[in-house]
This record gives structure tokens, C-alpha cells and sequence, in this order.
């Protein structure tokens, strides 16, 4: 929000740039000039890759459903309504397979 530099009313924005209307004083549009985007992120959601998880995430005794290896990193995620419960991601730590439990 600019104000008028003579009579200190709020300046409006019209077509060429700022006016006054008490006054009549103006001023010319700032040109502004936007940066090209430089974001190469995917536009899927991913919320754990596949090469993460097995140095920071806890390991549990599970059976893998794909290559039946019974080691697997698993997460929690709030994928429902704040009322309803969380959902546990598995993930196999040979094959990469990952599959969820709806407790």
C-alpha cells in the first residue's frame, strides 16, 4: 500500500500505474519482471523414495508379501480424517516392496 507524497491519501491502482484521486498525482507502473522457474521437482507426491528410509526408519519383523524377506522399515502417516487412524507404510528392505496396514 503506497500513499500520495502531496496530500498523504491512499494511493488506487488503476490501468497505467498508482493515482490519487484527491489530488490527481500519479505514477507510472512498475515494471516488474519474474524469474524464470528453475523447479524441477517430480509433480507426483512422494512422501519416502526408494533408496530412503533404511538408516533413519525403525525396523520390524514382518514377512514380505512380494519376496518373503522378514525384515521391513516402516512409517506412520495421517492419511484420513484427523479422526480416523493413522496408517502404517512398510517397506522391504531387499525388494523395495511397500505396502500399508489400516489399523
Amino acid at each position: 500500500m503506497k500513499f500520495c507524497p502531496v496530500c498523504q491519501t491512499r494511493l488506487k491502482t488503476g490501468l497505467t500505474g498508482l493515482r490519487c484521486n484527491k489530488c490527481d498525482y500519479s505514477e507510472a507502473a512498475a515494471v516488474r519482471v519474474d524469474a524464470p522457474s528453475t523447479d524441477t521437482s517430480d509433480s507426483g507426491f512422494n512422501v519416502l523414495d526408494e533408496s530412503e528410509g533404511r538408516e533413519v526408519l525403525p525396523t520390524i519383523k514382518i514377512d514380505c508379501g512380494k519376496c518373503g524377506h522378514d525384515e521391513a522399515v516402516w512409517w506412520m502417516l495421517q492419511t484420513r480424517s484427523a479422526d480416523e487412524p493413522t496408517t502404517q507404510f512398510y517397506r522391504c528392505v531387499k525388494c523395495k516392496y511397500t505396502w500399508r496396514n489400516y489399523s
